[in-house]
């Protein structure tokens, strides 16, 4: 089998899963190095200990590979949301953020507003909740130093359009949320200043997983505020207590997890072996079948149909009496996805499977049975 083919055949869990923006379900590969690594870290001998400890490098260097950044740029994080919180808790001045955002940035947006005097939370709501370039050249004030966004919006499955945001916000900071589409899809980081994602998502890496990418206009801009005994940098004098380091490594706290980085490595380097544009094709086709199946079933899709400006999320809008229906005839069948305030997300992956492609028509056409359309 060809490389794309064996990362596809690896998805090897029971039919019906369509909540990849939910959690996704872990590699055979990764599976396996857990439990090749715990078992090394069960000898108590110093080799294994320290072979062990070389994966936060393996993790970083690869995460760094994808972006096509310097390595000593990125940095390991326990999730997406503490990288935020880094880069957040670092700004000055004021930052753009849509009502809309999923919570892990209006958060750490908030609590870094009311930890720092000289920082503000500029709000603003965006048609559809489509963070836009329009939309957010229509919020922008000259108090604002950075602006904040998801990759891909939680709720409709927009794409960001980061290199129009770059192109709308000058040299002001764009702090990108990644977790939605880091592995699946090919976007513009070189637009933005700061990249932070997880695994546990698309990677299939599970929790723990997560990184952060923090650009030459970030470090400069950025004060390290939650950095701890990993992000040191030079004491100016003898027995003084350093400052934190100008460099990604600053942004961290401790040493980082050496199995949940082996966890990461790994789906890293499956991704990068089978290919980020044979993968983002492979998943292009999957969210058009989900598309159709909906289409045929006269149920409104909120999500973009071109294909630039998607990436795994298909959000379903049915009418309000039939969301409910619908939503028991997917879970009677068997499918696994989210429901949230009448949007039903269908989330596939690449490697979904025609068996849970059916279960999706058949759930559907028993829902349709039950109503005249």
């Amino acid at each position: 089998m060809s490389t794309i083919e064996s990362y596809l055949a690896s998805f090897d869990g029971e039919p019906g899963y369509l909540d990849w923006a939910a959690f996704g379900p872990l590699s055979p590969s990764v599976r396996a190095e857990v439990r090749a690594d715990a078992d090394l870290l069960g000898t108590g001998r110093r080799s294994s200990i320290d072979l062990v400890g070389e994966n936060p490098g393996h993790a970083a260097a690869l995460v760094a590979e994808m972006l096509d950044v310097p390595v000593d740029q990125v940095v390991l994080q326990p999730s997406t949301t503490d990288g935020l919180m880094q880069a957040l808790f670092g700004l000055s001045g004021a930052v753009l953020v849509s009502d809309a955002e999923f919570p892990s940035l209006r958060v750490a947006a908030a609590r870094a507003a009311q930890a720092r005097p000289d920082l503000q939370v500029v709000r603003f709501e965006p048609d559809d909740a489509v963070v836009s370039p329009e939309a957010v050249r229509e919020a922008l004030t000259d108090d604002v130093t950075a602006v904040a966004v998801s990759l891909v919006d939680f709720r409709t499955g927009y794409r960001a359009d980061l290199a129009g945001l770059r192109e709308v916000i000058g040299d002001r900071l764009l702090i990108v949320d990644a977790v939605q589409g880091f592995g699946v899809v090919d976007a513009d980081y070189a637009a933005a200043d700061v990249v932070c994602a997880h695994g546990y998502k698309w990677l299939r890496a599970g929790r723990g997983t997560g990184f952060a990418w923090f650009g030459d206009r970030a470090l400069e801009r950025l004060t390290p505020v939650f950095s701890g005994l990993t992000g040191l940098g030079e004491a100016d004098q003898p027995g003084e207590l350093p400052p934190a380091a100008r460099a990604a490594r600053g942004f961290s706290v401790s040493r980082p997890d050496p199995l949940a980085a082996a966890r990461l490595t790994t789906a890293l380097r499956d991704v990068r072996d089978a290919g980020l544009d044979a993968i983002e094709a492979a998943l292009r086709q999957r969210v058009d079948e989900v598309i159709a199946i909906a289409d045929s079933h006269r149920i409104a899709v909120v999500t973009p149909r071109d294909p630039v400006r998607r990436a795994g999320i298909v959000a379903l809008a049915p009418e309000p009496a039939d969301a409910g229906p619908i939503a028991a005839a997917l879970a009677n069948h068997g499918l696994v996805f989210t429901a949230r305030e009448g949007v039903l997300r269908i989330a596939p992956h690449a490697g979904t499977d025609e068996a849970t492609m059916r279960m999706l028509v058949d759930a559907l056409a028993t829902a349709a049975s039950g109503r005249a359309w």
